[in-house]
C-alpha cells in the first residue's frame, strides 16, 4: 500500500498550509485520495484548526484524520520549528479491515485519561496545552485515538541517558524526599556518581532517577540544604535507584540502537511508513545543530516516509502498561499487516 509525506509553511497559520502539505503527501504517493491521513499542525493553529481540518478533508477526499497541534513538526526531509507549518502523511485505502494492534494516542496534559494506562497498547504523543483530533474533527475532550486498518508496528524506545554507575539501595526516605542512599545524603552520593567536570554544579534538570531499565525516568524536584533530593516519585526505603544523565552523544547512540534492534529482532523490516514522537527537549535544541535522531532514521531507513512531531510527553508501552515518557523518541515502524 502507498504512503507520503508532504509538509508546508509560511509566515501565518492559515488552512492553505494543511491544504498544500496533504496535496503534496498524495501527489508523492501517486494517490488521488486517501484512506487516512495523519495531519500535524504548528501551535498558532490554534484558532485555526478547524479550518485547517476542513482543506484537509477536501483535498485528501477522506476524513480519516488524526493528529494535534505540536510544538514544532519533522518529516524525512526535514524539521520546522518556531514557524508555522504543516505536515502530513497520507496512507492509502486499506483493502483488509485488519488494525494494527497498537491505538494511536493524542492529547494534552489537562486530558489525560487515567484508564489509558492499562488495556490497548499506545503511542503516541501529549502536548500541554495543544488541540487534538480524530475522524477529521475537534475533540473537545481534548484526547483523540484511532487505529491505521491493513499495518502492524513495532515500536523503537529511546530514552537517551547516559547510566551513572550501579544501582544503590535507599538506607531512608521522607515522603518524596531521598535522604540517604548506601550510607551517604543523597546529595553526595549523587555527585560521587556524576563526571567529575559536574560535581560543583549539581546539573539537576539533566538527571534522572531509574526504578528499572527502560521505565520513565523520575525527575529530581530540588536538592536540599540537609543533603536529601526531592523527586518527582516516592520511594520506599531498601528499594533500589540508579541515576542517568541527559547527554547528547548518549542519546544519538541510544537512538540507533532502540532502531538497530527493531530491525534485529524483526527480520525482514520493511516498514511502509513510520511515526516518530520526538519531545521539545530532544530535538535540535538538545543537540545544537540538527536532529540528530532523525538523521539516525534516514540513515536506517532511508526510503521510508516519516512524520514526526515534538511534543511534551511521549505516550508509549513498557512493563505490560502504557506510560508517559519526557526527553524521550518513540518510533513506530509500520508494515503491511500481509507482507
Amino acid at each position: 500500500m502507498k504512503a507520503a509525506t508532504g509538509v508546508a509553511f509560511g509566515p501565518q497559520p492559515n488552512a492553505e498550509l494543511a491544504e498544500a502539505a496533504v496535496a503534496q503527501a498524495l501527489a508523492s504517493a501517486k494517490l488521488g485520495r486517501a484512506g487516512c491521513v495523519v495531519l500535524f499542525l504548528s501551535a498558532d493553529f490554534k484558532r485555526h484548526a478547524q479550518a485547517a481540518l476542513l482543506a484537509a478533508a477536501r483535498v485528501s477526499g477522506c476524513l480519516q484524520i488524526v493528529g494535534g497541534t505540536t510544538n514544532g513538526l519533522f518529516t524525512e526531509r526535514g524539521w520546522r520549528l518556531e514557524q508555522s507549518a504543516a505536515a502530513a502523511l497520507v496512507i492509502e485505502q486499506a483493502a483488509s479491515p485488519a488494525n494494527d494492534s497498537t491505538q494511536l494516542s493524542f492529547c494534552n496534559h489537562g486530558t489525560l485519561p487515567f484508564d489509558w494506562q492499562t488495556g490497548t497498547k499506545r503511542a503516541g504523543l501529549l502536548q500541554s496545552d495543544g488541540l487534538v483530533w480524530s475522524h477529521g474533527r475537534l475533540i473537545e475532550q481534548g484526547k483523540a485515538e484511532a487505529t491505521l486498518p491493513g499495518y502492524t508496528s513495532r515500536l523503537a524506545l529511546s530514552q537517551g541517558l547516559r547510566i551513572l554507575g550501579e544501582a544503590q539501595r535507599i538506607d531512608t526516605t521522607n515522603a518524596y524526599d531521598v535522604r540517604q542512599i548506601a550510607g551517604q545524603t543523597a546529595v553526595e552520593q549523587l555527585r560521587r556518581c556524576l563526571p567529575p567536570e559536574l560535581r560543583s554544579q549539581l546539573p539537576l534538570h539533566q538527571i534522572v532517577a531509574l526504578r528499572h531499565p527502560g521505565e520513565p525516568g523520575i525527575p529530581i524536584l530540588s536538592a536540599n540544604g540537609d543533603g536529601s533530593l526531592t523527586l518527582a516519585e516516592c520511594f520506599q526505603s531498601g528499594e533500589a535507584l540508579t541515576w542517568a544523565l541527559r547527554h547528547p552523544l548518549a542519546a544519538e547512540q541510544d537512538m540507533r540502537r532502540a532502531l538497530d534492534d527493531v530491525v534485529a529482532t524483526s527480520q525482514p523490516c520493511r516498514p511502509a511508513f513510520a511515526l516518530m514522537y520526538s519531545c521539545i527537549g530532544r530535538g535540535p535544541l538538545f543537540y545544537g545543530d540538527d536532529d540528530h535522531d532523525l538523521q539516525a532514521f534516514r540513515q536506517r531507513f532511508p526510503d521510508t516516509p516519516l512524520l514526526g512531531a515534538y511534543g511534551s510527553g511521549q505516550i508509549g508501552p513498557c512493563g505490560g502498561r502504557n506510560r508517559l515518557f519526557h526527553n524521550s523518541v518513540i518510533t513506530q515502524l509500520f508494515e503491511s499487516a500481509h507482507v
